[in-house]
C-alpha cells in the first residue's frame, strides 16, 4: 500500500465515522462518546497528512505515533459505543476492524522507518 492508499483509507474511516457520530442517538453519553470519537477519528487522516510532510525521518516517525494512538483510540471508542448499547455491535464491526487494521499498518510503518533511519 502506497501514501495515497493509506491517505485515501483513513479519509474514508473518518468519513465513516461522521456518519455513525451523526447517526447517534440523542442521548448525553452518546454526545460525549461521540465527540470523543470523532476528534480521534478525524485527527487520523489529517496527522497522516502532516507526517507525509515531515522534514525528517525522526519527525515522521513522530507525527506517525500520533497517527497510531489516535486510531487505537478510535478502535476503544467505537468498541465503548457499542459495549453502552448506543449501536448495535454488528453496524460497527467493519469499523472496529478497519481501526485495527489502520492500527497495525501504522505500526508497521515505524517499524521500517527506525529500520531505515538506523541503517
Amino acid at each position: 500500500m502506497n501514501a495515497n492508499d493509506f491517505k485515501e483509507r483513513a479519509r474514508h474511516f473518518a468519513l465513516r465515522v461522521i456518519s455513525l457520530v451523526d447517526a447517534l442517538p440523542q442521548k448525553r453519553s452518546a454526545d460525549v462518546l461521540g465527540k470523543q470519537l470523532l476528534r480521534s477519528a478525524t485527527s487520523v487522516p489529517a496527522n497522516y497528512r502532516a507526517a507525509c510532510r515531515a522534514r525528517s525521518t525522526a519527525e515522521f516517525i513522530a507525527k506517525m505515533g500520533i497517527v497510531e494512538e489516535e486510531a487505537d483510540e478510535s478502535q476503544g471508542w467505537i468498541e465503548m459505543i457499542a459495549d453502552a448499547g448506543l449501536v448495535k455491535k454488528e453496524r460497527v464491526e467493519e469499523l472496529i476492524k478497519e481501526a485495527g487494521e489502520l492500527t497495525a499498518m501504522t505500526v508497521a510503518s515505524i517499524k521500517t522507518a527506525r529500520r531505515n533511519k538506523a541503517k
